[in-house]
This record gives C-alpha cells, structure tokens and sequence, in this order.
C-alpha cells in the first residue's frame, strides 16, 4: 500500500469537504440545522491529516525494521525516525527533488526505494558514493583500493537463531559501527541479477568490485553475509532516497532500544 498516496487522497477529500461547507454547504443549513455527518467528520479530521501529511513528507516519517540485514546496528521490529530533508526537499508522492541540501554520505544509515520494486522501502548503509571504486574481497571492504579500517569485537549471539556470528566494528567514511560475518559464508556473491550500469562490476570467486555510476549509491547491510543488497541488484538512483536514519524510537521486545545509532 503506498500510504503517501492514501494520505493525500484523505487531505483532498477532507480538504474539499472543508471548502465547501465555508463556501457553499454553511449558507444553504437552515438556522439550528445539524451538520450532517460526513461535513463534520471531514472537516475534524481535515487539520490532523494536514499536519501528519506536512511532517511525514518534509521532516520525519516513521518506519519498522522488517528483516534482520542490518543486525547489529538495527533489529528486526525496531521503530525508527527517517529525517526526509537531510538530502533535500522532494515534492510528496512523485518525490521530485525541489531543494537541494546535503548529499548521502558513506556510513550513513539511508532509507530508499527498492530499484527492482519501488513501492517497497528498503534501508541499509552507504558504502559507495558517485565514482567510488567499491570492492568487497575475501570478506573485506575496499573502498578506491584502501581497505576499510575495522578490528574485531567479541561474538554476536543472535537471540532468534541461536547462532554467534564474528563482529567487527568497521570505519565508513567518518562512521564507526558494528558488522556481522559468517565465517562459513562463501567469500563470492553467491547470486547477482542484471541492473542498469552492471558492466561496472566485476564478480569472481573471492568476491567483486564495483564502480558507482554518477547520480547512484552503493549500499550493504551491515549483517553483511544475511543481506541482499547492491552486491545483488545493484546501485540505488539518487530518485530514490527517501531519506536518513536516525533514531530508534522503539522496540515492543526490547523498550531499552530508544535512542540514536550510527
């Protein structure tokens, strides 16, 4: 279901009820006359829908963690705010850019629209930016020939598979966070689909490297060897942002999950 869509077509409908009651519907009511009940439920609920629209579409809008790709950083059914200006004001619903402000930066947590469905929200990290050289060999990043600088941390115990994974804490641009290996996992994207700009990669049995075409990014989960990312479909156009994460507002199984992450 695309909600925006939905939102908007409430905010037109209660808007044009509204309108009408204050130009034409109020004058025509006899004195004392009740207000029937679609004018007065339109016109309580016009204002709500106005503000939840104008604060879902140009300042936060929130969303829920569906699958486990960024564990550790972000669990399965955590609540999450999404700044939608960071990267620039867009025109609800056709999300056409009208204001520039910040580009995605390496490291940060992005929501966007799935390139091979775009009615679905996807969230991971960036690791590319437009130009960026990005391998990932033998499990190891490689950004423009320089290996991600990263050191071990203790192993991960996944409460819901019952399973340790090893964890590192990696350096993305100016961003220290957690990443999860399977060191059973093969080293080689174990299955790639054909994308636009595929002839940028090249995959071979210790792993691939990419470059990132203008106007895209390259993400990865940080649950690196449990993600279906850009390794697998590819680059994320610019069209396609949503926007940033960054906060954590709440978690039914865990309540001690509120606050920020990186």
């Amino acid at each position: 279901m695309n909600f925006a869509l939905l939102l908007f077509t409430l905010l037109v409908v209660t808007g044009a009820v509204a309108l009408a009651d204050r130009l034409w519907l109020a004058g025509r009511r006899g004195e004392g006359e009740k207000e029937p009940w679609w004018v007065e439920y339109g016109k309580s609920f016009f204002p709500v829908i106005l503000i939840v629209f104008f604060l879902r579409s140009f300042l936060v809008e929130p969303f829920k963690i569906p699958s486990g790709s960024m564990v550790p950083t972000l669990l399965i059914g955590d609540f999450i705010l999404v700044n939608k200006y960071t990267y620039g004001v867009r025109i609800p619903i056709i999300n056409r850019k009208i204001l520039d402000m910040d580009a995605p930066k390496r490291g940060d947590v992005m929501v966007f629209r799935y390139p091979d469905d775009p009615s679905l929200d996807y969230i991971k990290r960036v690791i590319g930016v437009p130009g960026d050289r990005v391998g990932w060999i033998d499990k190891r990043l490689f950004i423009n020939g320089a290996a991600a600088p990263r050191r071990e941390l203790p192993d991960y115990l996944n409460p819901e598979r019952i399973h340790y994974s090893k964890r590192y804490l990696e350096r993305t641009g100016e961003v220290e966070h957690s990443i999860l290996i399977e060191e059973d996992a093969p080293a080689a994207v174990p299955y790639a689909k054909s994308f636009p700009f595929r002839e940028n990669c090249h995959y071979n049995s210790a792993g691939f490297e990419c470059t990132v075409p203008p106007g895209h990014y390259f993400m990865m989960g940080d649950n690196r060897d449990n993600s279906a990312d850009s390794r697998v479909w590819g680059f994320v156009p610019e069209e396609n942002i949503v926007g940033r994460a960054f906060f954590i507002w709440f978690n039914f199984g865990e309540p001690s999950r509120f606050g920020g992450f990186r």
